[in-house]
């Protein structure tokens, strides 16, 4: 499959074979040196690779695109700069080549085929000093169509095998994790650890369709865990209590998204050349506000359904709701409301009162409680309990800001009108007497401010 796909690029398999073999001498090299020695220091282990080949083989190596130097895949920047200090060529946009190893074969058996400067601009540092010490640097970049279509096509195949990985994980059942916060084990596919770390502990990496190579993702982040290290400020703590406490305070429970280590495990990263996640999605925002629209003639207004206060019962507007209540529970909101002078936080208030009360099905004018919402609402109904409310201070409580069901739409559509928020006791008439500003220093003496301080002072 190697040699097809290298065959394809124009790049002779023969150049894998020789590194692998030459890595496989370096490691029997090794080898015979060791079992030399006559003792053995530390337990030893079988391969659990099938056939144990592949703890012969190595790390996968890129070799020089010049001379037989060879620089394992995860030391990638030395291999850059060995080609830049020994052979003078720079590779523009290195981290947007989709699969660097094949990138570095094709264009190593180009160079034995035209010379280098049919491929690459040509940049003279120090122009101006005398020629022995002016010097080319070769520039290899996308400009070249070349390369252009090189780098597309790499990443073309690249985004296939990243699907057909991602398809394979969608319909794998045999996946086996921990949960890194709780230790619980899942088993079957890797979207159920996922909903249960999001749901359970707030911890949200995205959906598991967007994600490939999940296991090594979340191997990746239990490493730093264990390591005692903030999964978002990246920051390391003395132990992992101190840490626990860290990320729930913090809300630091989860992946910081300005590190780019965590790019290959989202397939939106390989859908277009050149472009990360945040330029993509950008480019989306960007297409919604183009595409906005003056005509809203197709828009459809769906209506929101509210829950009665004491059964299942749902109605499509507030009016309808009221109406239920009175009729068939004898609970008048707005009677009550208007009675009790109640502005709008105060009606939250006592929804969610009345709500927490029937949710523990106890009965909040007599507080006996019931084993079951049927039998409250029966005695409540029987006993016309529903109207006796308790005093204002068992409701009006700050902790009854919070909604006891947080999908409760009926707390939408209470009223917040300004009379409500202002909702005051009628009072008499106060007359407004006006002061001569004209002269203010006999005002200072004679102004009715002064009266009526006395008159303060000796009512204290």
């Amino acid at each position: 499959m190697a040699a097809t796909e290298a065959q394809g690029l124009g790049v002779d398999p023969r150049e894998d074979e020789v590194c692998g073999v030459r890595g496989v001498r370096g490691e029997i090299g090794h080898m015979d040196h060791e079992d030399s020695k006559d003792c053995i220091l530390e337990p030893l282990s079988l391969p659990e690779s099938p056939g144990g080949t592949a703890a012969l083989e190595g790390p996968p190596s890129v070799p020089c695109i010049f001379c037989e130097e060879h620089f394992p895949m995860t030391e990638q920047d030395k291999l850059l700069k060995h080609m830049i200090i020994e052979h003078k060529i720079v590779i523009a946009d290195v981290k947007l080549v989709a699969d660097f190893q094949r990138y570095i074969l094709y264009w190593r058996k180009r160079f034995t085929e035209q010379p280098i400067t049919d491929f690459c601009s040509v940049i003279r540092i120090n122009s101006t000093a005398p020629s022995e010490e002016q010097d080319n640097y070769y520039l290899l970049c996308d400009v070249l169509p070349e390369d252009r279509i090189l780098r597309e096509e790499l990443q073309k195949q690249k985004l296939k095998e990243i699907l057909d990985q991602q398809q394979r994980e969608r319909n794998d059942t045999s996946f086996h994790g921990v949960c890194m916060f709780c230790s619980e084990e899942f088993r079957g596919n890797r979207s159920v650890l996922l909903n249960h770390m999001a749901r359970e502990h707030a911890f949200n990496i995205g959906l598991p369709d967007n994600i490939v190579n999940c296991t090594e993702f979340l191997c990746t982040l239990q490493k730093k865990l264990d390591n005692l290290q903030c999964l978002y400020c990246e920051k390391t703590f003395r132990d992992k209590n101190t840490l626990k406490d860290h990320m729930r305070k913090k809300q630091h429970r989860r992946i910081n998204p300005k590190n780019r280590e965590y790019d290959r495990f989202y397939v939106i990263n390989y859908l277009e050349l050149g472009k990360s996640w945040e330029e993509v999605q950008s480019e989306d925002d960007r297409e919604l506000l183009d595409l906005q629209e003056d005509d809203w003639s197709d828009w459809q207004e769906y209506p929101v359904s509210a829950v009665c206060l004491f059964c299942e019962k749902q109605e499509e507007t507030i009016d309808k709701l009221y109406v239920h209540m009175k009729d068939t529970h004898e609970f008048d909101l707005l009677r009550i409301k208007s009675e009790l002078g109640l502005n709008f936080y105060q009606q939250v208030k006592l929804v969610n009162f009345i709500r927490r009360q029937v949710h523990q099905c106890r009965c909040y004018s007599c507080h006996v409680k019931f084993k079951s919402k049927t039998d409250l609402r029966i005695h409540m109904e029987e006993a016309k309990h529903t109207s006796l409310l308790p005093d204002r201070k068992a409701w009006d409580q700050l902790e009854y800001y919070f909604p006891t069901y947080e999908n409760d739409t009926l707390l939408c559509t209470l009223s917040d009108s300004e009379s409500d928020l202002t909702a005051q006791e009628p009072t008499e008439s106060v007359p407004i007497i006006s002061e001569d500003t004209s002269r203010l220093c006999a005002l200072k003496q004679s102004s009715v401010l002064n009266q009526l301080l006395i008159q303060g002072c000796l009512e204290n």
